[in-house]
């Protein structure tokens, strides 16, 4: 049996992981201090006595009684709207929290999982997007506090693996959804979703042709599963290669809801990458993995989770 510190571990991902530890047998601690997720994640769990649960903010001092054999750093704010809402709390969360959460791992001899993001790669000039493109990013511009952070918790990872020999995962997730999505998170699927359910206007932004590939939670945990438990230390995409426009999703959606809502165009944020695509080549011959969830049962379990929630 190991035990597991899961940072983040209320938010969508980090409690999918938490159940995914616990279903092999493990034992988990989740850290989190809920300002972009919630308890009702783990609601489930509190009641299994291989489940801890302890209030903080992972950028103060951490620190766990007895071993810690893994630690995977899910603690972040995911979606643009609530990283513009907290923009110091980010930077924090992926400088700090990583150099804290580095330390601890280091102090415990753990193994170290980052979690990072497609939108390192910014506006990409490269498709599909393969781990050796270092990206195209406005270090300046409102993502700019997300995209970097998740670049500068690169570094660290690697440099802690390089200068102090910690077992260090890197992983670069690309869109992913599923239940336990927040619905005002500002992102596509759980906006479009709700949206339909109401029969609301479906706000699209840009003309809708902007991509994006669509990876189901249950695929994206078990990669990350692989990858944690692999011999890999630079970075891998783990994502579904599944690319569609924002128009065609939007349509799905409502096609699946039955929805008589319609659709609206808004202007495009700033910076919204017009390509999104992950080369999955890597994750196919090291790690064995490949996203099996189709996008329509995919969004259907989705739909069905925030049709419970209304």
């Amino acid at each position: 049996m190991a035990r597991v510190l899961v940072l983040g571990g209320g938010g969508f991902l980090g409690s999918h992981l938490c159940e995914r530890f616990l279903n092999e047998g493990d034992e988990v601690v989740c850290m989190d201090n809920f300002i972009s997720s919630s308890p009702d994640n783990i609601a489930h769990l509190l009641e299994n006595k291989k489940f801890h649960f302890i209030f903080q903010d992972v950028t103060n001092f951490i620190y766990l009684e007895g071993k810690v054999d893994y630690i995977l750093h899910f603690a972040s704010p995911a979606s643009p709207p609530v990283y513009y809402k907290y923009p110091i709390q980010t930077l924090k969360v992926g400088a700090l929290g990583t150099h804290k959460a580095l330390g601890l791992a280091k102090a415990k001899n753990a193994r170290f999982l980052f979690a990072s993001t497609s939108e390192i790669y910014g506006d990409p000039a490269i498709h599909p997007q393969p781990e050796s493109y270092w990206g195209n990013v406005n270090t300046i511009g409102m993502r700019g506090v997300y995209d970097e952070a998740k670049r500068f918790g690169e570094a660290m990872a690697m440099a802690y693996h390089r200068f102090h020999g910690v077992e260090t995962r890197i992983v670069r997730i690309f869109n992913t959804y599923g239940p336990r999505m927040q619905a005002n998170d500002g992102r596509a699927i759980p906006a479009f979703i709700n949206q339909a359910l109401k029969n609301e206007d479906i706000t699209v932004f840009g003309d809708g042709s902007q991509t994006r590939s669509l990876c189901y939670v249950d695929d994206l945990v078990d990669g990350i599963y692989r990858l944690l438990m692999s011999n890999e230390a630079e970075p891998v995409n783990i994502g579904n290669p599944d690319e569609l426009t924002m128009l065609e999703l939007a349509k799905q959606i409502i096609e699946l809801t039955g929805s008589q809502s319609k659709i609206i165009f808004q202007e495009l944020p700033e910076d919204d990458p017009k390509l999104r695509r992950p080369d999955i080549t890597r994750a196919r011959s090291i790690l064995g993995w490949e996203p099996k969830v189709d996008r329509k049962p995919g969004l259907i379990k989705t739909i069905d989770y925030f049709k419970s929630k209304l």
